[in-house]
């Protein structure tokens, strides 16, 4: 049996995108993922099929599993020969306890190796406008933990002291002692008007801060509601917040928006919302598969006697050329053909693999699509292959075989097909709370979230979100089923839509 490994690698303050490029590379790669309460959950998504996870989650007063049989469970999947991944919010070595497992790990003989993390106080600080150095205010940072002891919840730190060091103060898990802590730092020396901000759910779309003093924070953070995991932060640098606050002062920050694409197309609508502070919450309503079996005549193999290629959809594109690899390995085997495209991110698909666009209409729709081909030159006698799903609309076979008397063939290379929520924890959320906003991008989601209906029934005193349409096709579909359209992106793309969501939220 091969020796195991355990990685203690940093998670980051809570966003994924603060992760380092070997912590990614790590988990993608390993055999069990121990993980904290502070790991985002959307970390899991990077695992190899077969990895193992095991929750051990920790929050003052409230533990899975003690710190002991944790690192009894490194030492027991490192010795089956297994590469471990402990995965800590922050970084490990920082209030982490990774200090502790690495003896132990050391103790047993097992290898080990540690990967930083970017420190809450770190993220806190960046996300909230806040230089934790300044050359006019503050020339040294202390990091200091509320409370050692988080079993037990006892605090042992002498504040009076650090309020004589100077600098700025980051103090971690002290939300509890809050008022016991500013007591003693101004007892220490520190006046009672000195700065303090409060950093909840630090580099998330959650994320909530508020700046106070040392004599008014703790009735400040109660009425704000602020709660664990927070980062206080003493020190005349905490006032930058109030004027370099980017994080929240991005146009969708406080707001939820559900998304009902496919689960392996919402990355980009996602990251785009995300980027404006949105919290996004994912309602796969379908899912995209590639189709068992394509048409009985073997189009691949005849590839070269078709004049165009037409792709309704970046999934049709996508699953055409995985199915075309498969069988040629030299892109010149699909020849001389012409492609057209039904819209700018299905042409983003094709021009991957380098492949120029003959055509893309100005409105990405069927209709449009047809009619830019009809223009082109006479279709008679033409041989058009239209790639496409279960799902597609009949209208532009129809308009070019009817209009431009040209031979078309129909290659259907995907399925979409309905998903279940009753188990997704996004999903629940939805349900529980509502969101300010839900996109729809297809006709399919919509129909299959009037299907769904049942499983996404709001709870009472629930937030009815806004119905934000992608194009016309899709308002076409939520008329006819009777979904409300609150607002229609003003062309058929992702950044209009994430455009049309700012602009009905902002009114």
């Amino acid at each position: 049996m091969s020796e195991g490994k355990v990685f203690l690698v940093g998670a980051g303050p809570g966003d994924p995108g603060l992760i380092t490029v070997r912590a990614r590379e790590l988990i993608e790669t390993c055999d069990v993922l121990v993980y904290d309460y502070l790991a985002n959950a959307e970390l899991q998504r990077w695992i190899k099929p077969g990895c193992e996870c095991v929750y051990v989650g920790k929050r003052p007063g409230r533990h899975s599993i003690s710190q002991d049989k944790i690192e009894d469970i490194l030492v027991k999947h490192a010795k089956k020969g297994r590469l471990v991944v402990r995965l800590k919010g922050g970084d490990p070595f920082i209030f982490g306890r990774g200090g502790e497992e690495a003896c132990r790990l050391l103790a047993d003989g097992i290898d080990f190796e540690i990967v930083p993390g970017v420190t809450a106080a770190l993220g806190a600080a960046a996300c909230a406008g806040i230089p934790l150095t300044h050359r006019e205010h503050s020339s040294s940072v202390c990091f200091i933990t509320g409370h050692e002891d988080i079993e037990r919840g006892l605090m042992h730190v002498d504040f009076e002291k650090f309020a004589q060091v100077g600098g700025t103060l980051c103090i971690y898990m002290g939300m509890g002692h809050i008022s016991d802590i500013t007591d003693k730092l101004i007892a220490g020396g520190l006046s009672p008007e000195t700065p303090v901000a409060v950093v909840e759910w630090a580099t998330l779309p959650r994320q909530r801060s508020l700046c106070a003093t040392l004599a008014t924070v703790a009735k400040a953070k109660e009425k704000a509601g602020l709660k664990p995991p927070a980062v206080v932060i003493v020190g005349e640098v905490a006032r930058y917040t109030e004027k370099l606050n980017w994080f929240e002062a991005r146009p969708l920050t406080g707001k939820r928006v559900a998304v009902t694409r496919a689960r392996g197309q919402v990355g980009e609508l996602r990251r785009k919302l995300e980027a404006l502070g949105a919290e996004v919450l994912t309602l796969p309503l379908i899912d995209i598969v590639e189709a068992e079996s394509h048409e009985t005549i073997d189009v691949y193999d005849g590839i070269t006697s078709y004049d165009w290629v037409v792709f309704t959809s970046p999934n049709g594109a996508r699953f055409f050329f995985k199915k075309f690899f498969e069988k040629f390995s030299d892109l010149r085997c699909i020849g001389g053909v012409k492609i057209a495209c039904i819209g700018a991110s299905t042409a983003r698909e094709v021009k991957r693999h380098h492949l120029a666009v003959d055509l893309i209409p100005e409105v990405s729709v069927a209709e449009n699509l047809a009619d830019a081909l009809l223009a082109t030159e006479s279709l008679d006698s033409l041989n058009i292959l239209v790639v496409t799903g279960n799902r597609n609309r009949d209208v532009l076979v129809r308009k070019l075989e009817e209009e431009g008397h040209a031979i078309v063939d129909m290659l259907p290379v995907y399925r979409n097909e309905p998903t279940d929520l009753s188990e997704e924890p996004e999903a629940q959320s939805f349900r529980d709370k509502g969101a300010d906003a839900i996109t729809f991008t297809s006709a399919s989601t919509v129909e299959n979230f009037v299907a769904q209906s049942g499983q996404l029934q709001l709870a009472k005193g629930a937030q009815r979100p806004k119905a934000i349409s992608m194009g016309p096709v899709t308002s076409a579909a939520m008329k006819e089923k009777g979904v409300p359209i609150d607002a229609e992106a003003r062309e058929q793309t992702l950044d209009a839509l994430v455009e049309a969501v700012v602009k009905k939220l902002a009114e």
